[in-house]
């Protein structure tokens, strides 16, 4: 049996896999602890196998004022919860950072893409990343995913902009972009696959298919019971419009396919 400690207490993707291993109760003990007050850092980690890591601030604005508190959380917090876990004699760490740390709105990745973060979100998840790459070694495996859009019942962020618009709005422009995405349980499934294989290096987990942004409202309304129309009366506009939240919606951004 395989001892997994979430750290980030309450958290849409630490619950959801904590729900998810529980289908394998046989196979898996899954822990969580609260990172919020400090008390995770009087923890005995000893006991565990695999340390995920996923406690971070993200869906809030950037403002001048909050700035520090994104690199304090998801850089700084990174490396000190890493190190313990190494120091306690885990095994295995797994670090859920972003697609952001490219800091590209539209696009093809593949993992020689260079990151370029534009967010202070982006750049905190990749300094992350960068501290807590010395740590690994012969005895302690580290596993870096950068998922892009996370969606599922419950989640947060951007996949809930698309649902309040689908059920507010009685038209939608219809573009056929695509853009890639990972449904939640397909989340959980690939970070069980990572524990399973005890893998390490980086990882750009998504679904089989590219979404069309236009599709997927077209199937939150329908899923709610509401009628929405798909028309192409505004593509010529949203085209040549060079704005930041046209391309995330209805431009084209995409993890390169495995062959």
């Amino acid at each position: 049996m395989k001892k997994i400690l979430i750290t980030g207490a309450n958290s849409y993707i630490g619950t959801s896999l904590e729900k998810w291993l529980k289908k394998y109760s046989d196979k898996y003990l899954v822990d969580t602890v609260d990172m919020k007050d400090g008390t995770w850092k009087r923890k005995d980690f000893s006991g565990y196998d695999v340390v995920f890591h996923v406690a971070g601030i993200a869906h809030i604005k950037e403002t001048k004022e909050n700035v520090d508190l994104y690199y304090k959380v998801n850089r700084d917090l990174v490396y000190e919860v890493a190190q313990k876990a190494k120091e306690d004699g885990i095994k295995q760490f797994i670090f859920l950072s972003s697609m952001s740390i490219y800091g590209m709105e539209t696009g093809v990745i593949s993992k020689d893409t260079v990151p370029n973060p534009k967010s202070n979100y982006g750049k905190a998840k990749l300094q992350g990343e960068e501290l807590i790459a010395p740590l690994q070694d012969s005895t302690f495996s580290i596993a870096v995913l950068r998922p892009p859009m996370i969606y599922g019942e419950g989640c947060k962020g951007n996949y809930v902009r698309l649902e309040k618009f689908a059920l507010k709005s009685p038209i939608f422009p219809n573009i056929k972009n695509k853009r890639s995405m990972i449904e939640i349980d397909k989340l959980c499934e690939f970070v069980k696959l990572i524990i399973d294989e005890e893998s390490m290096g980086l990882f750009l987990p998504q679904n089989e298919e590219y979404v069309c942004t236009s599709d997927m409202v077209r199937a939150i309304a329908e899923k709610h019971g509401k009628k929405i129309y798909m028309t192409t009366l505004f593509n010529p506009l949203l085209r040549i419009l060079k704005v930041n939240t046209v391309n995330k919606v209805f431009g084209d951004l995409v993890y390169e396919k495995r062959k």
